[in-house]
């Protein structure tokens, strides 16, 4: 958020200060104000994002997990839901910039408001993570009977945790996090439990404190384990989780792995950092490296997912 930040301060001072002062936009009232607002928006946003929310917090003596309605929240901050839509707002007032003073940068300008456009798309996409509807897992054959223990593994706020307790029956489910996760307010450990206490879930999901890498369980402790968007953080770590959860998981139990894979929707949230990414092609060759047989796959909610079986024998 830093980084995003200092960026965003350095293209807001530009557009409140160095615009304005261009011969071609002070002689016009409506671009002086256009890019003093624009510049002022962004400068403001930046600064909020980047440590004025916390300020203002401490200055209001409100918690982050404070809940604002009897709804779930999941803590994605303003930041990553609104910060495309503000990078956006940056490229097409570069654009008009561009346009106004360098004509001869028409390739520029269009480039710049092809980018503001993705962008825009890139936020659509951010902010339909707080939508209820996306509170699901997508229809597989996971479970082998109504009395399962699943593991959420990187359980954060308890968007999987209470899509994965809804159609347990008699079953329970086991939620495993660090909650370190800078992104996630106070790293999801408070937001969780209230999530779970506004869905009536409490009696059906219980809380560990641990590592993906060094699972604090027994070996085949769990029929089923499940895991969204959190494996694709692990970095050079993702084959010593992937052998951590084969190792926790009954024989033939099965694991529902969805992650962020390379693709049209991650590049308009990422752009070329999605690149970045792992391809589905290089997580078939980490799942089956680590012993799991591959059942399943398919899309769903911009993410790639995965049904692993640990073999039987």
């Amino acid at each position: 958020m830093w980084i995003m930040g200092v960026v965003g301060v350095a293209a807001g001072a530009s557009l409140f200060l160095y615009a304005p002062s261009l011969a071609v936009i002070s002689r016009s009232l409506l671009l002086l104000a256009g890019f003093h607002v624009i510049g002022g928006l962004v400068l403001a946003s930046s600064l909020y994002v980047s440590g004025g929310r916390d300020l203002l917090r401490r200055w209001t003596r409100r918690k982050a997990s404070a809940p604002r309605d009897e709804t779930f929240d999941f803590g994605w901050g303003p930041g990553w839901m609104n910060g495309l839509a503000i990078a956006a707002l940056v490229c097409l007032a570069g654009a008009i910039l561009a346009i106004l003073t360098l004509p001869g940068l028409w390739p520029v300008a269009f480039l710049l408001v092809g980018m503001a456009v993705l962008l825009v798309a890139g936020n659509t996409i951010m902010r339909g993570f707080r939508r209820l509807d996306q509170v699901v897992l997508p229809m597989v054959d996971l479970l082998s009977g109504d009395h399962d223990l699943v593991l959420d593994a990187g359980c954060g706020s308890g968007r999987t945790s209470i899509a994965l307790a809804r159609v347990l029956k008699a079953g329970r489910v086991i939620g495993l996090d660090r909650f370190d996760a800078a992104y996630i307010d106070d790293g999801g450990r408070a937001l969780l439990d209230r999530n779970l206490g506004l869905a009536g879930l409490l009696d059906k999901v219980a809380v560990e404190i641990g590592d993906l890498t060094a699972m604090p369980f027994g070996d085949a402790t769990f029929d089923a384990a499940v895991s969204t968007h959190v494996y694709d953080h692990l970095g050079r770590e993702k084959a010593r989780a992937l052998s951590e959860t084969l190792r926790v998981l009954k024989p033939g139990g099965r694991f529902l792995m969805a992650v962020w894979t390379p693709g049209w929707s991650m590049f308009a949230v990422a752009n070329v950092l999605s690149l970045l990414l792992t391809s589905k092609g290089g997580w078939r060759r980490l799942a089956t490296a680590a012993g799991f047989e591959i059942l399943d796959e398919g899309v769903f909610n911009h993410a790639w997912f995965v049904v692993l079986a640990k073999p039987r024998v």
